[in-house]
């Protein structure tokens, strides 16, 4: 029976230790033994780093999808009224469900390939002696795996199948934006009631005369809570990186809604708090 625990790499030894000959001359490891290796030092195909085949095209269209998030935003006024604490709290905490629910309105697609990598013998021979824990650097980030991109598209079919229409998916949004769970949030009470009639709503226009409505509805909020697995990361990493380089997507987004927003009507300002995410 083999020892090695669920989960592990076949390249890597007992406790998930990298292989033999590698631990011996890589000189990273010899400088820091007690350091976890990374997933860029695993051979295994699920876990090789990967990248768009057109980055471009599909970089402008995550670019899109992030410029009607901020429409969407900028057209919620009950979003707008509350405190900015809180809508920076609520937008750093969820855009990336967010994001992908807009990838999967605008049916986004895109493959990926295999990113070209140096051959182990060649990234031992090359890595600096100097490199370790005493030169101070932090390592390079590794690049999106197989593994992670593949769960994301299979997020996103799960989203297709479901052939949510245009309300259903600005509901969905209510009840994801509205969290408050969110540490830090000031009027975290009021945060809750507005998720309540994004929820509610998205019941009516879920189940307005069909009994297996109910079925759908846990469905929907089903698909949608696997979006919390994808670590926001891997979508800068994937969509954004290649092309804009290192962007933080929060204050990208901070910095669009600001520069987009008018200055609030007196109806806006009228407007009742109650269901006036739906104004």
């Amino acid at each position: 029976m083999s020892s090695s625990q669920p989960g592990t790499c076949p390249c890597q030894g007992a406790a998930g230790r990298p292989a033999i000959l590698y631990a011996l001359l890589s000189p990273s490891l010899r400088a820091r033994p007690s350091v976890p290796p990374s997933r860029s030092h695993c051979l295994c195909r699920q876990h090789r780093p990967v990248r768009l085949c057109a980055p471009h095209r599909t970089c402008r269209e995550a670019l899109d999808v992030l410029a009607k998030t901020v429409v969407f935003l900028r057209n919620l006024p009950s979003f707008c009224q509350l405190p900015p604490q809180d809508q920076r709290q609520l937008l750093r905490g969820c855009w990336g469900p967010l994001f992908l629910i807009g990838l999967a309105q605008d049916t986004v697609t895109f493959e990926v390939a295999e990113a070209p990598v140096p051959s182990i013998l060649k990234k031992i021979l090359l890595e600096e002696p100097s490199s370790g824990a005493g030169s101070g650097q932090l390592p390079d980030r590794p690049q999106p795996s197989l593994a992670a991109v593949q769960w994301l598209q299979c997020c996103l079919t799960s989203f297709w199948n479901l052939e949510l229409g245009p309300k259903e998916y600005a509901y969905l949004k209510g009840t994801i934006l509205f969290n408050p769970d969110m540490p830090g949030l000031h009027a975290s009470s009021h945060i809750w009631h507005l998720q309540q009639e994004a929820h509610q709503a998205l019941c009516e226009v879920l189940e307005p005369w069909c009994p297996a409505g109910q079925g759908r509805l846990a469905h929907v909020l089903l698909t949608a809570s696997t979006l919390k697995s994808i670590p926001p990361s891997l979508l800068g990493d994937l969509f954004f990186r290649p092309i804009v380089g290192d962007v933080d997507i929060a204050c990208l987004l901070e910095d669009m809604l600001l520069l987009s927003r008018p200055a609030p009507t007196q109806a806006e300002t009228r407007c009742s708090l109650g269901r006036s995410w739906q104004c």
